[in-house]
């Protein structure tokens, strides 16, 4: 005697056998080609999701690692006439802030400067006193620039100065200068790189961080040519 079981299990079999046959031409059809192409293609891809998974998995792996490295200091450019490696963040910022500063500064016809050439002893006092730091007013003569002045900016590790130069034509430039890690950094926590170039501020700037203090030449020049006024003030510093 044939149980419940038995007799379901019977059912399904006749069941399917009856679709079966009355579908049976289609069942007996060969596979259309843009199936088969797209059944292709899905286990293709398959394969290769499983691949580009593992290797974003790799890319954010090494990207993380990069990241903490730089962070770190352990990655810069060799260091160029004596100045010490450092972070690349804080130059950015450093750079960026030496570019809004000019924009916002070099067009002013009145009031460019807050102490005008004229008292540049004064002015150089002034500000070495507060940046706590002997600075001094490079000689840009030789590429056509005399010294119209400076002030006193606010940075985010303190005190900063602006010197404003203009030529002939009446095109300024700015050299920005201050503490990049606060007054109390070490050599060895202040590494910065030699020369970078910063062109995704307002107006496109050189810059470098030696000993903790940081350097930029800003202004909307050619990137050669403000290298050269870069180097001369570098040397000059």
């Amino acid at each position: 005697m044939k149980t419940t079981h038995e007799d379901d299990s019977t059912d399904w079999v006749a069941q399917r056998d009856a679709l079966r046959a009355l579908h049976r031409e289609v069942l007996d059809e060969p596979v259309p080609p843009a199936l088969l192409a797209a059944a292709t293609r899905s286990a293709r891809y398959a394969g290769l999701g499983r691949w580009a998974r593992w290797g974003g998995v790799a890319a954010a792996v090494a990207l993380a690692f990069a990241a903490g490295w730089i962070a770190n200091g352990q990655w810069s450019l060799p260091p160029q006439g004596g100045a010490t490696l450092a972070r690349v963040g804080n130059g950015r910022v450093f750079a960026h802030d030496a570019a809004v500063a000019h924009a916002v500064y070099s067009p002013e016809k009145r009031h460019p400067v807050e102490v005008a050439a004229s008292e540049q002893q004064h002015l150089v006092q002034w500000l070495s006193k507060r940046l706590d730091r002997p600075l001094k007013v490079p000689d840009l003569s030789a590429r056509g620039y005399a010294l119209v002045g400076g002030r006193l900016l606010p940075g985010e590790d303190g005190a900063r100065a602006q010197f404003m130069f203009e030529d002939p034509a009446g095109q300024r430039i700015t050299l920005y200068i201050g503490a990049v890690e606060g007054q109390a950094a070490t050599a060895a926590s202040a590494r910065e790189t030699a020369f970078r170039f910063a062109s995704d501020a307002p107006v496109p700037s050189f810059y470098w961080i030696d000993q903790g203090f940081g350097y930029a030449i800003t202004g909307k020049l050619p990137r050669e040519a403000l290298l050269g006024i870069a180097t001369l003030v570098y040397q000059q510093l």
